[in-house]
């Protein structure tokens, strides 16, 4: 008779629990989206490339870090890997990935179809790269496409970060 009287306390101590992890659970998203709204909105973020999509080819799984799009309100550095077809070979051989300095740059934020964040960028001062578009969900992923002149367009997926300070050596 005492296992019988237990059980629906068990059960209504089990369904409590539940019941917090669940609220626990949304309030995380909330952050995490307000956290990204913030970032894409002062203008002052990372986008860390986790796979690379060439043209032509295979999917490429990016390791380690370092390969990043940095966005602040007057500089775009990007440093990304490139795979696929150039039309034309750059006179830097260190210069083989999408990497430039702009400061000259058109950005435009459009509210995404689904949520989210449709960005495009388009430097002025950068030759190689005519458009750079980011696509941001609100929980932080995202995928850029890089429109380039001399080279075959490329697509990378990633994450939204905060920019974090380097440390000197």
């Amino acid at each position: 008779m005492k296992a019988v009287k237990t059980i629906p306390v068990l059960l209504l101590l089990m369904a409590a629990f539940l019941n917090a992890g669940a609220q626990s659970g949304a309030q995380v998203k909330t952050s995490r989206t307000d956290k990204i709204k913030q970032l894409v909105q002062s203008r002052n973020f990372v986008f860390e490339a986790q796979s690379v999509f060439p043209m032509r080819g295979r999917t490429r799984q990016i390791t380690g870090e370092g390969y990043d799009l940095t966005v602040s309100k007057d500089t775009i550095n990007s440093f990304l890997p490139y795979f696929g077809r150039a039309y034309s070979a750059p006179l830097d051989p260190s210069k083989g990935g999408v990497q430039f300095i702009s400061k000259d740059f058109e950005y435009t934020e459009k509210p995404g179809k689904r949520g989210g964040w449709d960005i495009t960028i388009q430097p002025k001062d950068v030759r190689e790269v005519q458009q750079l578009f980011l696509s941001v969900s609100e929980d932080g992923y995202a995928s850029l496409q890089v429109t380039s002149t001399n080279r075959q367009p490329i697509s990378f997926n990633g994450v939204i970060t905060e920019k974090r300070n380097r440390k000197k050596k």
